[in-house]
């Protein structure tokens, strides 16, 4: 977009004076998501590119935005992070749209699962989810009255009574791992509760019937059934059941289970009973179990266990703990099937990219005909490079746009193995609107180094023009070196990267999750580095600040001056873990701001870093949400290993910074700034030190500065006249066939730094 700068951001230039807080907006400055760029895989534009990555992704039904259709709910366990969709008008019919404004509809801090029932029959369904370490939380759907969902706490533990003199209330609970299904079992129009039981060592299903005397809107129970359906799991086998009176057989040479269970009801055959669908810890297999007895008095017989579901099309098999869905996703009014793994983290090492599992329902009756349709479903539409997605941007290959590379940690080699690689998106599009089309997932082949996670950066760490490439990279659990790798390309060419002539910054922390950023914190005209980690010889602090010295050895170049940088803590007062900063000029006043993000799931904004001494106050209220006209604080997820990766970008060639985060989930969000506010500081105090000669210039004029920087030149009226690319410590402007008067030359580096100059062109003698 072009951009414009005000009548008096102009006074204020040509007056020599800075403009003061005062007189800026006073509307907050935050950010808000955008699909910034275009993202092409191939032949196909991904349509929701940046979204996020989906790892253990739970899925419902819902009317979000009162159209009367099904929209998508989605919440990932892995990440602790909901997901909404609107089901769009499109060419073709209709299609899954990501509308992250509708996810501060629903509570904050959801754990483990979440499922949307009607348990009021309002025809609104309402919210179930973990608590209390495996208790079941419950909000009624309380919609506003522009028909949006709202939520309310009903309880936070749901309880069943058990008569006897030792009885009473008690707790129904489906333990830490296990996931429960909320569904009416025996046909009386009200919810009841199934689940796994979590301490048994042949673990039955559990039947809590409601008991509530109304219609609907009761939540009372009763224990059903301590063995509902006459079945219980055998431990030793991904696919052994017990079937009264049988028991298990002896385990056999497969390691015992110690995690949980998921199950999903479904009456599969149209025979008016529930069946079952159930998958296992450490187990691919999405196993169904079919209901010989009626729905007051289920009954599974070894019969009616199929191993291989669905029949009639190609077996569910997903990575991990498959969690079964029944959901319209196909827009034909059909519950159709999702399966994917649920799992609670990836401490199993499976590749999540290609996890969702779609099988269409193509039944025209009461009984589902299941049809597998794809097996990235949302997946396909999105960036997602299975976890921990970390992107870079750089002009790679000389053109003069920018491109993306991106960190990840997926199977990209061809045995399969678990390994963190390098995917490198070229810029096919033009400066102002970015096209990143993918090259290839395995840039310069650093998956064969066997790492279990990466984190690039490009910066001109040598001086000489021309981007290095940098990066965070884990062999082990407890190393992860900061590696680098000189540019030996000439500066403006595309890069030159030779593998061979890798090294390592060896005064530097190497612990895994390490993250750096290098911009010039001190000014000097020299890029420095703020590097957040987890290193633990400074008990509380995890950022770093290391002084660019100019030393001749690379390796030397970046020397500790403040280990506990800003002493950023967390909103409990703790220390953060897997902090990673990012620097731009975000707001627009000429001066760089520091943006962190950590594994508590805050993101913080420090405006004006550099001004702020001892420790520094930020903002979390960041994110602006146009459906509520509100800003707020981050909720892209929080996990205990969680791991952030913000960097700032300016990929549009509009002179303001994007934001880009990428995610535990794989995927990567963008963000444009909001109500930034463009000022200027007096040219004696400008961050960024800027020659223009000379000055009046008739023909051309040269701007020099310390660091690569994109020039702008300007009108007085705010109009773009002349615009680089590129960015270089030296740019020669061509000035013929301008008018003759003032202009303003503003340069911006590539670590957020900004300058502007006054520039008066003459006519030619």
């Amino acid at each position: 977009m072009r951009q414009y700068f005000t009548g008096s951001y102009l006074a204020a230039l040509l007056s020599g004076f800075s403009l003061t807080a005062a007189a800026q907006s006073s509307a907050l400055f935050g950010f808000e998501y955008q699909a910034v760029a275009k993202v092409v895989h191939g032949t196909d534009t991904l349509r929701n590119a940046w979204t996020g990555g989906l790892n253990s992704p739970q899925f419902s039904n819902i009317d979000l935005n009162a159209d009367q259709q099904p929209d998508l709910f989605v919440f990932d366990r892995a990440v602790g992070r909901v997901f909404t969709f609107l089901s769009v008008t499109a060419p073709a019919g209709r299609r899954w749209q990501y509308a992250p404004e509708y996810e501060a509809l629903f509570p904050a801090g959801l754990q483990s699962w979440v499922l949307l029932r009607d348990y009021d029959c309002d025809g609104k369904p309402d919210l179930f989810t973990y608590a209390n370490g495996g208790d079941i939380r419950v909000y009624r759907h309380v919609a506003n009255a522009a028909g949006r969902p709202g939520f309310q706490l009903i309880t936070s533990q749901l309880t069943y009574f058990e008569p006897g003199p030792t009885g009473g209330n008690i707790n129904i609970t489906s333990g830490g791992y296990n996931m429960p299904d909320i569904r009416d079992v025996d046909g009386d129009g009200r919810l009841d509760v199934v689940t796994f039981d979590f301490a048994s060592s042949v673990p039955a299903v559990n039947y809590f019937r409601n008991t509530s005397t109304t219609a609907c809107g009761g939540l009372q129970f009763e224990q059903g059934s301590y063995y509902w359906g006459g079945f219980a799991a055998c431990f030793g086998s991904c696919t052994g059941f017990t079937f009264a009176p049988n028991q298990c057989r002896p385990a056999g040479a497969r390691p015992q289970h110690t995690g949980g269970f998921n199950i999903t009801l479904w009456d599969l055959d149209g025979d008016g009973d529930q069946d079952v669908l159930t998958g296992r810890d450490n187990c691919p297999e999405l196993i169904s179990l079919r209901n010989d007895g009626t729905a007051q008095t289920a009954r599974m017989v070894s019969a009616g266990q199929n191993l291989s579901f669905p029949a009639g099309t190609a077996a569910a098999r997903v990575p991990n703990f498959p969690g079964a869905y029944v959901a319209d996703v196909t827009f034909d009014g059909r519950p159709d099937v999702l399966v994917a793994p649920n799992l609670y983290d990836n401490v199993d090492t499976v590749d999540t990219r290609q996890s969702v599992w779609l099988y269409r329902n193509a039944g025209t009756g009461a009984t589902p005909t299941l049809v597998r349709e794809q097996t990235d479903f949302l997946q396909r539409d999105m960036l997602d490079f299975s976890e921990a997605a970390a992107p870079a941007f750089g002009d790679v290959d000389g053109d003069g746009l920018v491109d993306m590379l991106v960190g990840s940690v997926s199977r990209n080699n061809t045995r399969g193995f678990y390994r963190a690689a390098l995917s490198y998106y070229r810029n096919a599009g033009t400066a102002a609107t970015p096209v990143f089309q993918l090259v290839t997932h395995d840039y310069l082949n650093l998956s064969s180094r066997k790492f279990t996670s990466l984190k690039p950066a490009l910066a001109d760490i040598n001086r000489d023009g021309a981007l290095d490439l940098v990066y965070s990279a884990a062999q082990t659990a407890t190393s992860s070196p900061l590696y680098y790798i000189l540019n030996t390309a000439a500066a403006g060419q595309a890069a030159v990267f030779n593998t061979a002539a890798t090294a390592t910054f060896s005064n530097l922390p190497s612990t895994p999750g390490d993250a750096p950023c290098f911009t010039d914190v001190d000014a000097d005209g020299r890029i420095d580095l703020l590097l957040g980690t987890n290193y633990f010889d400074v008990p509380v602090g995890s950022l770093r600040y290391y002084r660019n010295v100019g030393a001749t050895a690379v390796s030397q170049t970046f020397v500790l001056q403040d280990a506990d940088f800003g002493q950023i803590r967390t909103s409990a007062g703790t220390r953060p873990s897997n902090l990673h900063p990012a620097v731009a000029d975000f707001d627009g006043d000429g001066r760089p701001d520091l943006l962190t993000a950590d594994a508590s799931g805050e993101i913080r904004f420090f405006s004006n870093y550099r001004a702020q001494t001892g420790a520094f106050s930020g903002r979390l209220d960041l994110f602006y949400n146009p459906l509520t006209s509100q800003f707020q604080a981050g909720r892209l997820g929080t996990a205990a290993r969680f791991r952030y990766a913000p960097v700032a970008a300016d990929v549009t060639a509009d002179g303001t910074p994007e934001l880009f985060i990428g995610l535990e989930g794989g995927g990567i969000s963008s963000f444009v700034t909001r109500n930034r506010t463009v000022t200027a500081q007096q040219p004696a105090r400008a961050s960024l030190p800027l020659h223009v000669y000379p000055n009046p210039a008739v023909a051309t004029a040269t701007v020099e500065a310390p660091l690569p920087v994109r020039v702008t030149l300007l009108d007085l009226a705010g109009r773009v006249v002349r615009r680089t690319t590129s960015a270089a410590r030296q740019h020669r402007l061509e000035l013929t066939g301008l008018p003759a008067g003032i202009y303003l030359v503003r340069c911006e580096a590539l670590t957020g730094e900004t300058a502007v100059r006054r520039l008066q062109v003459t006519a030619g003698r």
